[in-house]
């Protein structure tokens, strides 16, 4: 199935949404809970199934849900469709602050694989199913784990990272980089991890065990700020659990927090 044509636009700086617009009867999939608004005219379903192959039965609509529930991803997609009359829009935002990529999935060879919880929304025809690491290493130590979101098609999709996304061009050439920063890579690329070398530099170094190694010739993106080290460094300085306040008039602060329950 060829994916239906979107326009769209990117909104924002830092916290950013993609605005899609619709011609009569197309179609954007996204993922449970990402849209942000749309015009009127715009309904909108949530079906089993990323909707690429209209002809597919039930057990294999079943099948396919059952792999995205083992990635951590809702069994449903919503479904946006233009019934109405002119061009109409409809917007989808991450639920952490970030960067969205656009993915022009033919200028891409097809086929392109990202980290889970990076998928946004796409074109209806694009098929998003689920890839597994093909190296243990990678799988264990290489910060995504064993399951990557490998999407499929002729069209726009669009991927959300955390922080600023950097977008790297290799000819067969190898990038090391930090496993927690990979948001994808398009094929004709191998991702493996390597160990760091030198005691010191494994324990003291800051930077972890493991290095992930992106080499071959395509597409990488890499994201700054992964959302589970800005979740780790606010729980850290949290002063519930034991951060230091760093405001709020020190010591009347925490006498504010007595009296307003916190």
């Amino acid at each position: 199935m060829r994916c239906h044509e979107i326009d769209y636009e990117i909104i924002g700086e830092s916290m950013q949404m993609v605005e899609v617009e619709l011609d009569p009867r197309e179609t954007v999939i996204a993922e449970a809970g990402a849209m942000n608004y749309m015009e009127s005219g715009i309904e909108f379903e949530a079906k089993m199934g990323d909707g690429s192959e209209p002809e597919q039965g039930f057990m294999s609509k079943l099948f396919s849900a059952g792999k995205r529930m083992i990635s951590g991803e809702s069994l449903f997609m919503t479904h946006f469709t233009n019934n109405g009359h002119g061009k109409k829009r409809v917007a989808f935002a991450a639920p952490f602050p970030g960067s969205i990529i656009p993915l022009d999935m033919a200028e891409l060879g097809g086929s392109v694989y990202l980290q889970k919880d990076s998928f946004l929304c796409a074109a209806l025809g694009t098929k998003v199913d689920i890839a597994f690491q093909r190296k243990l290493g990678a799988g264990f130590f290489g910060g995504e784990g064993f399951i990557l979101e490998h999407l499929q098609g002729d069209g726009m999709a669009f991927a959300h990272a955390g922080g600023t996304v950097i977008k790297k061009q290799l000819n067969n050439d190898t990038l090391k980089l930090d496993t927690g920063c990979v948001v994808g890579f398009s094929e004709g690329i191998e991702f493996d991890i390597e160990r760091v070398s030198g005691l010191k530099s494994m324990f003291f170094g800051g930077e972890g065990l493991f290095l992930a190694t992106l080499s071959g010739t395509g597409t990488v993106w890499i994201q700054s700020l992964p959302f589970s080290r800005l979740a780790d460094r606010v729980i850290q300085h949290a002063p519930s659990q034991g951060g230091s306040r760093q405001g709020e008039g020190s010591v009347l602060g925490s006498i504010g927090d007595i009296i307003d329950g916190d």
